[in-house]
């Protein structure tokens, strides 16, 4: 994965980072809010089912109570019986006497006329019928809840089992509904039956409809369903509460986040990794300036020269990218990728010209690696090339440190690899080193040419690398004037704009193939 590609993720996670916690707080304030507006419709159902339990208790105590009567049915001590029940017991509205579900008599009357109740629409696990009932000898037109055994009903107001104040933060409402016929028996406000059916219909025990909250909480053994239900009203603006709340944490997450990925996402930026993913991605060129002999000006060879295309198609400074590989480590990585595309480029061309030759600049940190030789050695083999072909160039820099240098320096002699001295007279002042080395040209800087007419400093430059025996090249060569003087002082050979700026492989072939010397053409 490159830097760009890594730049991007991070923006992307970012941006996700920043949004996630703020999204996340008012998801949570709104799911807070939400959870208690359903705990608050639990808990009132929860305790309307208490009551209707304790309502269905008091119930089977007076049939309990009545059946352990052993007088005359229907008698005045009977009739007595009834009402003492029906009076002592809160929730009891009426005490039925029945023989094969015809009334007889009960605690309002001695002799009933009442129809004879249907058969029972539930049968408890512990034995006791269950209805859900207008019958009466009244005429009105009520449900009722009723409960019996064999020869006792008991019938229980409904709204006695929704008689219950709401603890919640808003109001809630309540409605009791038989499950097998689908009747509002006890209701504390108006329910449409169709949201019931189709909560059943979906199975959900929560539902949303028309602005208002409900829950459905089943009374299996009695065969009815206890609903609860409050508008949303009163939740938007416990929402409103919950987010001030949570919305300062996620703020807050979202800060320190991006905080954190900022930092990241400015080191993946920073021109060390720009650089590292410039390297990775291979997108350096390799340019080549001809290096001439002075006498002819005829071609001899080329220094390779490393060239970092930007965006907007200009080229940034190899001193900027150089100094930036040595400041971070990556210095063998470029050398590696410089190295391999010079072989790649100009592989094919060197082993048809034999006679030159291509040097490549080496930093300090490669001599101490030790991995430019084995290098070499491998695409030398690789491209069937011989070392000769191939020139190192070290700067006076390189050479700081001569325990180090010279075992590296005679290592690459012994592979066969001629060794330059680049830019020399712009770095150590004390030039004893020159004695000890063992190197075969010196490149004198294009500084020295520059100033020859003013300054005799390249004079005794040339002529120190005479007495030790080794071969001159000028940089930066651009007039005539500066070549004739160089002949004339015996410099055999040279570089710069006067013969051709660095090119790239194609145009360096071709100005090559018209400035070979004449026997390399054979």
């Amino acid at each position: 994965m490159t830097t760009r590609q890594l730049v991007s993720m991070v923006t992307c996670v970012l941006i996700i980072s920043v949004l996630v916690p703020v999204c996340l707080s008012v998801w949570l304030a709104h799911s807070n809010a939400e959870q208690r507006f359903v705990d608050d419709l639990n808990n009132y159902s929860s305790r309307v089912q208490i009551r209707t339990d304790k309502v269905i208790t008091q119930a089977k105590s007076a049939l309990t109570e009545m059946a352990s009567f052993k007088g005359i049915p229907c008698s005045y001590e009977h009739t007595l019986a009834m009402r003492r029940t029906s009076f002592s017991w809160r929730y009891i509205q009426e005490v039925i006497y029945i023989e094969d579900l015809k009334p007889r008599c009960s605690s309002l009357e001695q002799e009933s006329h009442a129809a004879p109740f249907p058969p029972a629409m539930r049968v408890t696990p512990d034995g006791y019928r269950a209805w859900i009932t207008s019958h009466n000898d009244l005429a009105v037109d009520r449900y009722m809840a009723a409960i019996g055994n064999d020869h006792y009903i008991v019938l229980v107001d409904p709204a006695s089992l929704i008689d219950v104040i709401p603890l919640g933060s808003w109001p809630i409402d309540v409605a009791l509904i038989g499950t097998l016929r689908n009747v509002i028996f006890a209701s504390s406000n108006n329910l449409d039956i169709q949201v019931f059916n189709e909560m059943r219909r979906s199975g959900s025990t929560h539902f949303q409809h028309d602005g208002a909250m409900y829950n459905v909480h089943n009374v299996s053994d009695l065969g009815f369903s206890i609903v609860t239900w409050s508008s949303l009203k009163p939740l938007k603006e416990s929402w409103h509460h919950q987010l001030i709340f949570w919305l300062p944490f996620g703020v807050l997450i979202s800060l320190l986040t991006a905080w954190f990925i900022l930092r990241v996402l400015r080191r993946l930026q920073s021109p060390r990794y720009r650089l590292l993913d410039a390297i990775n991605a291979r997108e350096f060129k390799v340019h080549f300036q001809p290096i001439v002999v002075l006498n002819s000006g005829r071609l001899t060879g080329a220094e390779a020269l490393a060239r970092w295309p930007q965006p907007d198609g200009s080229y940034l400074s190899p001193d900027i990218f150089v100094s930036l590989a040595e400041q971070t480590g990556l210095t063998n990585q470029l050398t590696t990728l410089i190295i391999e595309k010079v072989f790649e480029e100009m592989g094919e061309w060197l082993r048809q010209h034999p006679g030159h030759h291509i040097s490549i600049n080496l930093a300090p940190e490669d001599l101490i690696s030790g991995k430019v030789l084995p290098l070499l050695s491998r695409l030398l083999n690789q491209w069937q090339l011989p070392p000769s072909q191939i020139a190192l160039e070290l700067t006076e820099r390189g050479f700081a440190d001569p325990a180090v240098s010279a075992p590296a320096i005679a290592a690459f002699r012994r592979a066969g690899h001629s060794v330059y001295i680049d830019d020399f007279g712009t770095g150590y002042s004390s030039l004893s080193y020159l004695q000890d080395l063992d190197v075969d040209t010196l490149k004198i800087d294009k500084s020295f040419v520059d100033a020859l007419e003013y300054k005799n400093v390249t004079s005794h430059i040339i002529e120190m690398a005479k007495s030790l025996n080794l071969d001159m090249v000028a940089e930066g060569i651009e007039t005539e004037g500066q070549l004739a003087w160089l002949r004339s002082h015996g410099v055999q050979y040279g570089q710069g704009w006067f013969y051709s700026k660095a090119l790239p492989k194609e145009a360096f072939i071709q100005w090559a193939e018209t400035n070979l010397e004449p026997e390399s053409r054979a």
